[in-house]
């Protein structure tokens, strides 16, 4: 007796199929339209999920700069004042408290520019 994949293959289809779901025309209705829209809109997000950590990445340097340009100092030269005072903050965190916290990050630009003049 032979086997029959019926069963499996209808599955298979309907899986590819509700994830195509909302698409525009046939891509949502014909399963080899669906299944190639489906396997590159797993590719676009597997890649957008990298480029957003360096969206933010840019995003965190273009606030701490403009921070920086309040206290005289570039964002480069804080960043490196910073690496030669032994300060080990992330960007994130730095952007953060240029937003919220004036003091801290006015302490922060005061303690690169100590560790610059040495």
């Amino acid at each position: 007796m032979r086997v029959k994949g019926g069963t499996t293959t209808r599955a298979r289809r309907k899986k590819v199929l509700k994830r195509a779901k909302g698409y525009f025309g046939s891509k949502h209705l014909l399963y080899k339209t669906a299944h190639e829209q489906v396997m590159h809109s797993l590719n676009y997000a597997y890649v957008s999920r990298r480029l957003i950590k360096r969206d933010f990445r840019k995003l965190w340097i273009v606030r701490i700069n403009a921070a920086c340009r309040k206290y005289d100092i570039s964002y480069s030269r804080l960043m490196y004042g910073l690496k030669l005072a032994n300060v080990i903050i992330n960007r994130k965190m730095i952007s953060e408290m240029a937003i919220n916290d004036e003091k801290g990050f006015e302490n922060l630009v005061k303690t690169a520019k100590k560790a610059l003049e040495k």
